[in-house]
């Protein structure tokens, strides 16, 4: 496979997705996660629950759940990711938290927060589903829906910075609209970078988007203990 199992029970398979794969619904001929996991698993059409994903040249980690008890348990979690959005109920006791690693670019930004300082970014954004795109937006858009995030600048060289991301909501392309709106693209992001940011990924050879899911925390569906998985890979470093 070209996944990796990094842990599995009789409820829920942990995975490690590289970049380039897609989590489901693959180009016909190409693979994809869920028709691997369920190759691994064997016997007839065995269940796989896929309970979020990740865009396909994204790498990172994924939970997928083996019984629908397992998939309601951890759909739950998943839509009450921590740090809701402002205004809504306190957070409630079980919730998934993803935190991202990514690679942008620097060379436009006007004020680049110094590395061990958390930033909020707080943007509407608006998806077109025909394009799969999505773009910031103005408050109070017709069907825009807020978006927020905090980051932590990890170490800066060159025109490049290695960030930490936490998602307080989990919104289409959310991650690479905001940063891109912010003036700090992804390098490797074709679709969301500046001609600048395009032309320096180039430059360095990246041809894949600088983001991993590099954290992925949850409750065990069936235990409720909490489980922790971390990945230093990150597939732009050689």
């Amino acid at each position: 496979m070209k996944s990796t199992i990094l842990a599995e029970d009789k409820d829920i398979l942990v995975c490690y997705k590289p970049p380039g794969i897609a989590v489901q619904s693959a180009r016909l001929g190409e693979p994809d996660m869920v028709s691997e996991l369920k190759n691994y698993l064997g016997g007839k059409n065995p269940y796989l629950g896929v309970v979020h994903r990740l865009d396909q040249p994204v790498s990172g980690i994924l939970v997928f759940t083996k019984t629908p008890a397992a998939a309601a348990a951890l759909s739950r979690q998943a839509s009450h990711e921590t740090g809701q959005e402002s205004g809504k109920k306190k957070k409630p006791a079980a919730f998934m938290e993803k935190e991202y690693c990514a690679l942008v670019f620097t060379g436009e930004a006007e004020n680049l927060p110094e590395p061990g300082l958390s930033v909020k970014l707080e943007d509407y954004l608006l998806r077109d589903g025909r394009k799969n795109t999505s773009a910031v937006v103005p408050p109070g858009t017709k069907d825009a829906k807020r978006a927020e995030l905090v980051y932590e600048v990890k170490e800066k060289k060159e025109k490049q910075a290695l960030v930490k991301i936490r998602l307080l909501t989990g919104r289409h392309h959310q991650i690479r609209v905001q940063f891109a709106h912010a003036g700090l693209p992804l390098l490797g992001d074709a679709r969301y970078g500046s001609e600048k940011s395009r032309e320096y990924s180039a430059g360095k050879g990246i041809t894949n988007i600088c983001l991993c899911a590099c954290r992925l925390s949850f409750y065990h569906p069936a235990t409720g203990r909490r489980m922790d998985f971390q990945t230093e890979e990150l597939p732009w470093i050689s």
